[in-house]
């Protein structure tokens, strides 16, 4: 009786903590944040991404805060009001792929065009790398987007035509649906790629923000944030814990069954 008493408490509490444990990098286990960020499904123009998780990250301008902006990126005017996420700080060895799929989505356009972006910090929160930014060009193309640096990360597709028009996406709040001018649309789903250069401790931030004005905002959806095939997220040791203490448990009431 005490035996399947204890494989059931066992069982009981193996299952919830599978249950809370992270199912994948877009649920922003461990991610800290500003303004406006969180996680969601399938919406709109934003897919499930390729890395195949229920639920993707984002960050978004509406209801964003001030301050965000990259300083000296942008051109002529000012960045407003906008959001980033920052992950756990994760340990890389040099020649380490970081990757991760990004999906930039804008309703604003002409001289408002918003921007989006990815860095690679040092453990003091030190640039270094800009991976890449994302923001709309009279061309279409959305990566590096106008005025802006080059990116840094290998981007597959490496071309990043906008798919023009008002784009339906939940992030966007009351923007869903709506334009300004040329240059609002999202580009689908993009992998980025970064090699480590030098072995040692990483965030990856992934921000957005409004250009010039506050009105119609902009996005970015991510998924899939791994440094050398793992995924980035906050360490969980509570389950190992947990089974070795079932283990226990169970070899205990076995000793005393046969005793």
């Amino acid at each position: 009786m005490k035996f399947a008493k204890t494989l059931s408490v066992c069982g009981i509490l193996l299952a919830t903590l599978s249950l809370a444990a992270p199912a994948s990098a877009s649920l922003l286990s461990g991610w800290t944040g500003q303004g406006n960020y969180g996680s969601g499904g399938a919406d709109g123009v934003v897919s499930t991404s390729p890395f195949g998780s229920d639920q993707y990250g984002y960050v978004s301008t509406d209801n964003g805060i001030d301050g965000l902006g990259l300083e000296n990126v942008g051109g002529d005017g000012n960045a407003t009001s906008g959001s980033a996420v920052l992950s756990p700080l994760f340990f890389a060895q040099a020649g380490d792929s970081l990757e991760f799929f990004f999906n930039y989505v804008t309703s604003d356009g002409a001289g408002f065009s918003d921007y989006g972006w990815a860095r690679l910090l040092d453990s003091n929160m030190n640039q270094v790398a800009l991976l890449f930014t994302a923001r709309t060009t009279p061309g279409g193309d959305t990566v590096p987007g106008f005025d802006m640096p080059v990116p840094e990360a290998t981007l597959v597709p490496g071309s990043t035509p906008i798919n023009a028009g008002a784009p339906d996406w939940f992030a966007l709040g009351t923007s869903s649906g709506s334009c300004y001018d040329e240059g609002c649309g999202y580009t689908g789903w993009i992998q980025a790629s970064y090699e480590i250069a030098a072995a040692g401790s990483y965030f990856l931030q992934i921000g957005v923000v409004n250009w010039n004005d506050d009105s119609f905002q902009s996005g970015m959806a991510f998924d899939g944030a791994t440094i050398g095939g793992n995924v980035i997220a906050e360490p969980v040791s509570a389950p190992a814990s947990i089974a070795l203490l079932c283990l226990g448990l169970l070899s205990l009431v076995c000793s005393r069954r046969r005793r």
